[in-house]
Formats: structure tokens, sequence, C-alpha cells
């Protein structure tokens, strides 16, 4: 048996065959000297100086999410395709023993180094069906994260995954677990233009692999379909989001989704990718049809008994002393720090229910309870209820201004009682916060401040975030509501600063995963971009009309005119109406804008313009000054739309809505600069 010793790990060499045939070349020569000189709690910084995607892959401690969360404590772990160990520290950290399989010597190496110091990990060199049939037979839990679909290369013949789950299986106790990390071949990344992460090219996976090559992904049906083949009939899924390699949350069928929950998908790190539509508002109508588990773009499958989580979120790329997950188990809520540096920020929230139950106690907002545990986690119950984010994301969806303003003035009012007091709570988002019929509960206050913050500033705070949290609630006009805070625009710009300073503070000096993406990774190609210049410029000139019947706009409600804009950017045109509709939607362009709208009329009843009420844009309106009584509005998004209340003005039969506009494309510079100084010089 030939042995070799890093630090405390020990690297079984007897099966190796004596040179790497699984090699990304240098980039490993460069990753080995990186873990040899520096520690882990360098790797950050050494992940944003070296701008490199095989650095970030390999050694940022958000790779370890995936198997933080299973209950391996004590336990004897076997781990197969460990690589370059992004996993094995979590592992080791909780098993009695970890032992490992990899065909590279160079990628057992560099696990080696980088966990010189830890006496539990045994790491065997070499192909697997050679080393397979030496295993123990009574391991706690066999991982194979992101390795299943190499099901073909390990094992070969006829039904190489079916065999490779019978080969696991036994190694594995009667009652332990083998759980499963693996891209979904149907994953909605790749039908939005994201390549196919093992072989580089455009859906593959979705088109069934019909060029061949040597990796195989499933659906979750097609997972499912092997399992119960090799008698595998106890299997739980999750969801890994926003994939398994860099995940934040998982979810599971029992804690599945919310709408506006999945807005962090632009994750091509490493190379380009197409961007066919936005994922995030498709997102949305997947979890509405209940589609998630189908589109999600990783599975985690634990066969076997199913573990106690339900849930869990990492906020693990903060500073040290705020990293924490978020987990639901049962009927629970439990937070815990990610390291002892964490314990006092964990301990701290519940200093800040005691206080914030105390401004609020006769109020109309219920604090959620909390219970500290000796371990250090704290634990909260799980309350009933609809987050207030998606009965505002309803609004919207909706048109329904109305409802949205008396939703915000009701959280305004309830977050406002006690005000005065030295204590705030800079947590109310909306997402923070349950709705179940006449009671709202505070779910969560992590981000507290002893000192009097006036309500109208923590409201702001809570819209604000709102908007950055999804760009599609942009489309909105939100200066009616910020209107009613009665905020300077001066007092706006620095609460945005003060916001942005807060972030900071939050991550410290390390960049957030989004803000490394933006460093790191690859193009991102719009259908636009294929577009020739003249077939740009006709789709923007066009004029699309939507109907509401009372449930809101839609496409399927919806027609573009057959006239165009003259020379001079006027139009004149008149469209047939419904006599069921409620309300009517002009888009007089389809990008930044300025359109001068000189006449409405309905029913050759000439619209009043100016009436908010009756008409109404996503923007600014100003007096035209033309004698017709017309309006100009400054359209704040490239999405620009007129909306028109009609149903107490619609006949029977036989009604005619006439328009005549001229519209001057603006852009986004110059729409911003408008929108600044606009808000200067006018009040609604």
């Amino acid at each position: 048996m030939k042995q070799e010793k890093v630090g405390k790990v020990n690297l079984d060499l007897t099966h190796y065959p004596g040179e790497d045939f699984y090699c990304d070349g240098l980039v490993e020569d460069e990753i080995l000297e990186i873990v040899k000189t520096y520690s882990e709690v360098e790797y950050p910084k050494i992940i944003e100086e070296r701008k490199s995607w095989p650095v970030m892959y390999h050694l940022s401690a958000q790779r370890e999410n995936i198997v933080s969360w299973l209950p391996l404590k004590g336990k004897k772990v076997l781990e197969i395709g460990s690589g370059c160990g992004a996993i094995t520290g979590a592992i080791a950290r909780q098993a009695a023993l970890t032992d490992c399989v990899d065909l590279s010597k160079k990628r057992s190496l560099i696990n080696a180094y980088r966990h010189e110091n830890m006496d539990n990990i045994n790491i065997h060199v070499g192909n697997f069906t050679d080393i397979e049939p030496e295993l123990d037979t009574d391991y706690d839990c066999a991982l194979l994260i992101g390795v299943f679909e190499y099901g073909q290369s390990y094992i070969g013949g006829d039904t190489p995954f079916e065999d490779f789950l019978k080969i696991i299986r036994k190694h594995v106790k009667s009652d332990g677990i083998i759980a499963i990390a693996i891209e979904n071949r149907y994953g909605l990344k790749y039908w939005a233009g994201c390549r196919e992460d093992h072989l580089g090219t455009f859906f593959s996976s979705i088109e069934c692999y019909k060029d061949g090559g040597g990796v195989r992904t499933f659906s979750d049906r097609g997972l499912k379909k092997i399992f119960r083949a090799v008698g595998e009939n106890d299997y739980t899924f999750y969801y890994p989001y926003p994939d398994y390699k860099f995940m934040t949350t998982l979810y599971s069928d029992r804690k599945l989704p919310g709408r506006g929950e999945l807005n962090n998908n632009m994750r091509n790190y490493d190379r380009d990718r197409l961007k066919l539509f936005d994922e995030a508002a498709a997102f949305d109508g997947i979890v509405d049809e209940g589609q998630f588990p189908f589109f999600s773009n990783s599975y985690m499958v634990i066969l076997g008994p199913k573990p106690e989580c339900d849930y869990i979120r990492y906020s693990n790329d903060r500073m040290p002393c705020y990293q924490l997950s978020t987990r639901i188990a049962g009927n629970q809520v439990i937070k815990q720090a990610l390291n002892s540096e964490g314990l006092e920020h964990i301990r701290k929230m519940n200093d800040s229910f005691v206080k914030l139950s105390h401004r609020y106690s006769g109020s109309k907002l219920n604090i959620c309870p909390c219970s500290l545990s000796e371990d250090g986690s704290i634990s909260f119950p799980l309350l009933k209820g609809t987050p207030l984010c998606e009965l505002m994301d309803e609004c919207l969806l909706h048109d329904d201004v109305e409802s949205f303003t008396a939703l915000f003035m009701d959280y305004l009012s309830r977050i406002s009682y006690g005000e005065g007091e030295k204590i705030s709570n800079l947590d109310f988002v909306f997402s923070n916060i349950l709705v179940d019929g006449d009671q709202w509960y505070v779910i969560d206050y992590e981000w507290v401040n002893e000192k009097a913050v006036p309500a109208r500033e923590l409201a702001f705070r809570a819209l604000y975030c709102y908007l950055l949290e999804n760009e599609n609630r942009n489309k909105f006009n939100f200066d009616l509501i910020i209107n009613k805070l009665g905020l300077s625009q001066n007092e706006i710009e620095g609460l945005q600063e003060e916001e942005a300073a807060f972030q900071k503070s939050v991550t410290g000096k390390r960049l957030a995963m989004g803000e490394l993406r933006e460093l790191i990774g690859g193009a991102i190609i719009t259908p636009d971009s294929f577009v020739s210049t003249s077939d740009r410029d006709r789709m923007k000139k066009s004029v699309q009309i939507y109907t509401d019947y009372g449930k809101g706009f839609s496409e399927d409600d919806s027609f573009f005119i057959d006239e165009v804009y003259d020379w001079n950017g006027e139009i004149e045109f008149s469209v047939q109406i419904d006599s069921k509709a409620c309300k009517l939607r002009i888009d007089p362009y389809m990008d930044y804008c300025m359109t001068e709208i000189k006449e409405i009329s309905l029913n050759d009843e000439v619209l009043n313009l100016t009436d908010n009420k009756r008409v109404y844009v996503n923007g600014r309106k100003l007096a035209s000054g033309n004698t017709g009584g017309g309006v100009t509005a400054v359209f704040y998004y490239n999405d620009p739309n007129i909306v028109i209340e009609v149903k107490d003005k619609v006949r029977s039969t036989g009604n005619k809505l006439h328009v005549r506009m001229k519209t001057t494309e603006t852009g986004a510079e110059i729409t911003e600069a408008l929108k600044k100084e606009l808000s200067k010089r006018i009040r609604l």
C-alpha cells in the first residue's frame, strides 16, 4: 500500500495510475501554490485579485453550502469525486471520518494542503472502479456532488447510472443516506440561454444530447425512474438556487419559493451566455403555475431518511461576524451563526425582540417571538400568512395603484407606532412582514438601531429594497408613493447613500457574488444584438394597445395598431374598444421616450388628460403648451405606458378610441437627468 501524508491528511496512492488523466492545466498549479501559501481566510481576497473562474470555483466558501446543512455530525462519510476539496472541509468539520475518492493526484494534493490540519480525512487517489472494492461498507452517508452525471464514464455498460447507485448503496448502512447534487437538464437557465455546464454548448440537454458526449443530466422524473429501477423508493428532492454550485437557498416540496424570490439569475462566471428572456419574470409565472420543481436549475436528492430541513438560506458573502444561515425545520425557523464570530450577532436579535416588543406593545404590528438556545442558535415559530411583498406584487400585476397605495399607507401607519423611541428596525422590508388578515407579523429583525429613526425613512428603505430586488417592479411609477413620504430629492439621495454604506458595512471589503460576476463573468448577449438597426427602430416605433377586463393587463389581450409614426414622430389613429373593457393601456413606444399626448377621446368625448384618476402614466406629466389641453409625458422606464380608466364610459356597442400624439426617443441617460430635474421642481 503506497501512502503519502500532507499535514494530518492521508493520501492512499495504491491505485494511482501514475498520471492525471483529468486536469485543467496550469491553473491547477496556480491553485496548488495558493493553498500551500495562503490560509483559508485569505481566499476571498485571492479570488478578487486573480479574477479567475477556476480559482473562484475551487476556492469559494459558497461551494460548501450544498452540504453544510446535512446532519453529518459524528458520521462516517464517503465523498466520491472530491476534486480540489471544495466541500471536503465542510464535511470534515462535522464528520468523525471523511473518506474521499478522486482520480487526480494534483487535485487531491490541493485538497490535502487546504485541509492539512484536519486529522479525519483520507484521500484515495485513482479510478473509482479500482478503489471501490476496498472501500468500507458501513458509511452513514455517501456524497455524489456533481458526480452522478458522469456515471457512463465511471461505470460504463448499458445501465451505468442504475449500476452506479447499486454499487454506492453497498457501501452505505441500511439507515444511511446517499446525497446527489446534479444539474436539471430542463433548468430554466438553459432555456434562457446559458450554455450546458459540462459541454459548453447551447441547449444540449434540452435537445436530449443529440450531438453525444459523455455526460448526462436528468429531469426530476428521469431521476425518479432511475431510483425506482434499483429499489430506491425513499427519496426527498431539494431545489438549490441559483444552482448547486453556488447555492444561496435550498427549497423543498414543503417550502417552495414564492413570487419575487428568484431574482438572482446572472451566474455565467465561466463563459458567455445568451439572455433570451427575463428569468426572474419567467420564474414568477412558473411559481404561480406550480411548476418550479420541473424548471429548477439543479437538484439535491437525498436517498434514504429525510433530513430535518425543509429550507435553508445562507448569508455567507458577508463579514464573518454577520454570516449566518436561516433554516426551516417542521414548525420552527432557526437562525444560526456560521462561525464563532457571529454568535454575538445572533444574541443581539434576542435583545432586539425584547426592545421592539416593548415599543410596539398595543400596536397593530406583532413582533414574532424568538428563543435563544444554548448552542447559540435562535428560533422563531413558523407563522402563517402572506409576505407583504407578494401582496404588493399582486397589485402591480393588475395595475391596481389604489390597492398598492392603501397597503403601503397601512404599512407606514403600523411601523410609525411609538415613533421617537430610541429603537428602530431597519429590517422593516416588505418581505419580512407576514400578513394574515388584519394581523401583521414582523418575522425578521436582524438589523436594529438603538436610536430614533423616522418611520418615513424606514418606509423609503423598504420601498428602495423592494425595487432593487426585482427590476420588473420599476415599471410602476413609485413617485406617487414616495411623494407621500414628504422626502426632498436631497433627502432621498442621502438615504440611498446611507443604504449603500450600510450594505458595505455588512459585506466589509468583500465583493458580493453579483459583483464577482461582473468582475469574472462572461458576456451576456441579448436578442437585440442579432436584430438589424432598421428592424430595431421599426419595433421601437410600434404602438401596442392592452385591454383590462378586470383581471389586469396581459399580452393575450393586446394588439399592435397598423398606423406608424410619421417623419416628425407624430401619429393619429382610431381603434374599436370592447364594451367589457375596464381599463385601456397604450404603450406609445418600446423604449425610453417623451410623448406629447395631444388628444385622447372615447366615443367622441375628449378626455381631460390632466385628470390623474382618469389618465395616468408611469412617468411624469407636464403641461404641453398646446391649445387643446394636451400633456407631455416623460416616461421613466423603457416600457412606457398610458393607462386610461374607461369602465364608466364604454357603451354596449360601437366604442371608438381616438388618439393623437407625438413621441421623441430620449434614451436612459437623458431620461434619468430629466427625472432628477423634474423631481426638484415638481411635486404631484
